[in-house]
C-alpha cells in the first residue's frame, strides 16, 4: 500500500460557496465527480451527497442544504467530467438536477477496453495506485446529518485519486488505439435515457417469470405494469407493493374475484381491499383479454422472437464474442450481450453490434460468419487453445 497524505476536503452547504466553487472550476480541463444516494425505501433514488473533485481541491456538497441547479454551468461548460461506474450517478442527477455533464468519461467502462470486467473502484485504485480504500463507513446512512468527519473523509476518497488513476487508464488507451472506442462507448453511456424503465417492460425484472407460459406471462406483464406504476406514483419500491412471488401466484391462477385472488401465496387483505385491490383485478382482467385478444407481441425474453434455425448460430456467436474479448482484452460484456447479438442476427435496424465501434470490432465478423464469408475453426496455435475466425475460400 502506498504512503498516501489525509485526504483534505471542503463542506458545501450554502448556495454561496457552491457558486463560487463552480467559477473557480470552469477553466478546469477535467473534473471528477461521485454521489451518494438512497432507494431502499423509495421508488425514485434520493441524492445524498455530491463529491467533486478538481486539479484544486475537492468538495463534498449537500444537496439538502443547496440549490443543485447551480451546478449547471460546470456541467455544461467545456471541462470532462470523469466518473466511476457512471451509469446510476447520471440517473440520479438527471432525477434530482434535471441535467447531466454534457461530457462524460467512465473509468469502469473505460478499464474494459484493457480487460477488466466490470472492476470496482476500489480494485482499480489498488491495482494502478497501491491506494486500499477502507470499507467501514460504505454503508452510512448519507441522509443523516451531520456526518463524521471519517464518512466525510470516505466519500472524498471516491473522488480525490479518480484523477491520477485515469490519467493512468487514458494512456494505456491510447497506447492500445481504443482511446475513441472507450469514449464512443462512454458517449452511448450518457445518451442513453435516463429515468425508470418502460412500465411495460417490468415483468422482466420478476424472479422466475420466465417459466411462466401462455395465458400465465400475459397476465404477469400487466400485473407488473400495475406494480411499476402504482409504485412510482407512491414513491415505494416495487416489492413494498407487490411481491414478485405474488405476481407469480397471480398470473398463475389469474384470479376473478378478491377471494380468488386471496388464495395466491403472497396475496392477503391490504392488497385486495378498497380501490387498489380493484386495480390489481383490473390488471388480471387486461392480461387475460390481451391472451385472448392476441392483438400485442407475446411477452418473450431475449432470443425468443429468433428464428429457430437461426439459434445454434446465436450460440455460436456468443462463443466467438466469448473468446474474442479474452483474445484481445476486451470485456465480453462490451461488446454485446446476448440480446445485441439476437437483434443483429434478427436483422435489427438499430442492432448495436451493427453499429459504430461494435461493428469495427465484432459485428461485420459475426455478419460474414452468418453469411458463410467466414468459418470458425479450433486452434491451439501460440501455446493456448481458442476460436479462430478463418476466411472461406470461395467456390
Amino acid at each position: 500500500m502506498t504512503n498516501r497524505p489525509d485526504i483534505t476536503f471542503d463542506w458545501i452547504d450554502t448556495d454561496s460557496d457552491l457558486t463560487s466553487f463552480v467559477q473557480e472550476s470552469l477553466s478546469e480541463p477535467s473534473f471528477y465527480l461521485d454521489t451518494e444516494f438512497h432507494r431502499e425505501k423509495t421508488y425514485f433514488p434520493q441524492l445524498a451527497l455530491v463529491q467533486i473533485a478538481t486539479s484544486i481541491r475537492t468538495v463534498i456538497i449537500d444537496p439538502l442544504a443547496v440549490n443543485m441547479k447551480l451546478l449547471r454551468p460546470l456541467f455544461d461548460g467545456p471541462g470532462m467530467c470523469v466518473l466511476h461506474a457512471a451509469q446510476q450517478d447520471l440517473d440520479v442527477m438527471a432525477q434530482s438536477c434535471g441535467f447531466i455533464p454534457s461530457r462524460m468519461l467512465d473509468t469502469q467502462l473505460c478499464a474494459g477496453f484493457l480487460g477488466y470486467s466490470q472492476p470496482s473502484l476500489a480494485s482499480l485504485l489498488q491495482s494502478y495506485l497501491k491506494v486500499i480504500v477502507p470499507k467501514g463507513d460504505r454503508l452510512t446512512d448519507w441522509l443523516r446529518r451531520p456526518l463524521t468527519n471519517d464518512q466525510l473523509r470516505y466519500a472524498a476518497s471516491d473522488v480525490a485519486y479518480l484523477g491520477e488513476m485515469s490519467a493512468m487508464i487514458f494512456e494505456q488507451l491510447e497506447v492500445r488505439g481504443r482511446m475513441q472506442w472507450a469514449t464512443d462507448a462512454c458517449e452511448e453511456l450518457r445518451t442513453r435515457p435516463t429515468g425508470p424503465n418502460p412500465p411495460e417492460d417490468a415483468w422482466l425484472r420478476v424472479k422466475d417469470v420466465r417459466t411462466l407460459k401462455g395465458r400465465s406471462r400475459w397476465v404477469a406483464q400487466s400485473v407488473s405494469e400495475w406494480r411499476e406504476n402504482r409504485a412510482m406514483d407512491l414513491d415505494l419500491p416495487p416489492r413494498h407493493v407487490l411481491s414478485d412471488i405474488a405476481i407469480l401466484g397471480i398470473a398463475q391462477k389469474a384470479p376473478r374475484t378478491a377471494e380468488e385472488m386471496l388464495q395466491s401465496r403472497g396475496v392477503d387483505n391490504r392488497h385486495v381491499s378498497g380501490a387498489h385491490g380493484r386495480d390489481l383485478l383490473e390488471s388480471v382482467r387486461v392480461g387475460v383479454q390481451r391472451s385472448e385478444d392476441g392483438e400485442l407481441s407475446f411477452p418473450s425474453n431475449d432470443g425468443e422472437d429468433l428464428d429457430k434455425t437461426m439459434r445454434p448460430a446465436a450460440t455460436l456467436v456468443s462463443a466467438w464474442v466469448t473468446e474474442l474479448a479474452r483474445q484481445s482484452d476486451l470485456d465480453a460484456g462490451l461488446l454485446g450481450t446476448r440480446k445485441d447479438i439476437v437483434d443483429l442476427l434478427s436483422g435489427a435496424p438499430t442492432a448495436r453490434m451493427g453499429q459504430g465501434w461494435r461493428a469495427d470490432i465484432v459485428g461485420r465478423d459475426i455478419e460474414d460468419l452468418v453469411a458463410g464469408r467466414k468459418a470458425l475453426t479450433f486452434t491451439k496455435e501460440f501455446g493456448g487453445n481458442g476460436l479462430r475466425l478463418v476466411d472461406v475460400p470461395s467456390a
